[in-house]
């Protein structure tokens, strides 16, 4: 989350399941074919202000949530519908934030369970700077106030032609692990993680560059890999995000069939080359939905996102929506 503007940041899901059972040319016919066909926020309550959500169901069921803002910001949900705010994630920020931003709070960060415990990589930066780190921390429960800082994962300087920010881990099938991250500059990159320290594999330093706007904006940024039916599919935020209801963010998505891309369209446009297609759009009283991440649940696949709502001065809100994949490619609903 770095942006060159940067504030600082189921009752109709349940109806939905239903579309689980369509076959793959009905899904098809339901991808949007303007921005007015594409589907609202599942309800949500509570405490719902938030940017760039990540989430996670637990064993237990509960729904843990964090977002940009602070300490990184956390809530909590038994049903989905109802959130809660809690405590920041950390009780005490980590120095080194201080190193890479004059006002220390942490953005986007992403959370997954892995061998036992949890991961929460996230980025520390300032307003529309490439003077950036990902940094992680481990925990037990995955609550807030139970996190174990541990330091930086990658960084990116001035000099640097990409940002080291938005970071989201993806775990292979075959025991390999891949961070991508990015935002702006030349776009999205991906490096191999170290299962074992969940910092970079020093075997492999190889930064795979996987998406980019190389004519005209180049904003593109919050990348999310995932692996569904052979391929590999990621989604991505374009455009502008955090100027309320003037935010033109989106997301797009492309697939491959290696972890590293290349990553094509539904036309077949590479990603590299300003490709995607989009899976969620503005709309209504709906403006700007990005900051996504992915998240499996019992009844599916969710894409968790933040908003700018029209009917509220455009403050950013938490949107919910399944993911049908039967056509091959991912359609909200």
């Amino acid at each position: 989350m770095s942006r060159t503007s940067r504030t600082s940041r189921t009752s109709r899901l349940s109806r939905r399941t239903a579309l689980f059972a369509l076959p793959a040319a009905v899904l098809l016919a339901l991808v949007p074919s303007s921005a007015s066909a594409y589907p609202d926020p599942g309800r949500v309550t509570g405490s719902v202000v938030t940017h760039d959500p990540t989430m996670i169901r637990t064993s237990s069921g509960q729904y843990l949530l964090y977002a940009t803002g602070g300490g990184i910001a956390a809530k909590t949900s038994s049903d989905r519908t109802a959130f809660s705010a809690g405590a920041d994630a950390f009780s005490s920020r980590p120095s080194w934030w201080r190193n890479y931003s004059s006002v220390p709070e942490a953005w986007a960060p992403d959370i997954s369970y892995q061998g036992g415990r949890y991961l929460l990589y996230y980025s520390v930066s300032s307003f529309g700077s490439n003077t950036s780190a990902i940094g992680l921390a481990t925990s037990g429960t995955g609550r807030p106030g139970s996190w174990t800082d541990q330091g930086t994962v990658y960084t990116s300087t001035a000099s640097s032609d990409y940002n080291a920010i938005d970071p989201n881990l993806f775990a292979d099938g075959d025991g390999k692990w891949w961070l991508s991250f990015g935002s702006w500059w030349t776009g999205l990159k991906m490096i191999q993680i170290n299962p074992s320290t969940g910092k970079q594999l020093s075997g492999n330093t190889t930064r795979y560059s996987i998406a980019s706007r190389p004519t005209g904006t180049k904003a593109v940024e919050a990348p999310t890999v995932v692996k569904r039916g052979g391929y590999y599919y990621l989604f991505a935020s374009y455009d502008t995000c955090c100027a309320g209801t003037g935010s033109t963010y989106k997301v797009k998505v492309g697939r491959a069939t290696s972890v590293t891309g290349p990553y094509l369209d539904k036309n077949g446009v590479s990603m590299m080359n300003n490709g995607g297609t989009p899976v969620l759009e503005s709309h209504g009283r709906y403006i700007g939905p990005g900051g996504q991440s992915i998240t499996a649940d019992s009844d599916g696949d969710l894409i968790v996102y933040h908003y700018y709502d029209g009917q509220d001065n455009g403050t950013p809100k938490l949107g919910i929506n399944l993911l049908n994949w039967s056509s091959g490619w991912p359609v909200a609903y």
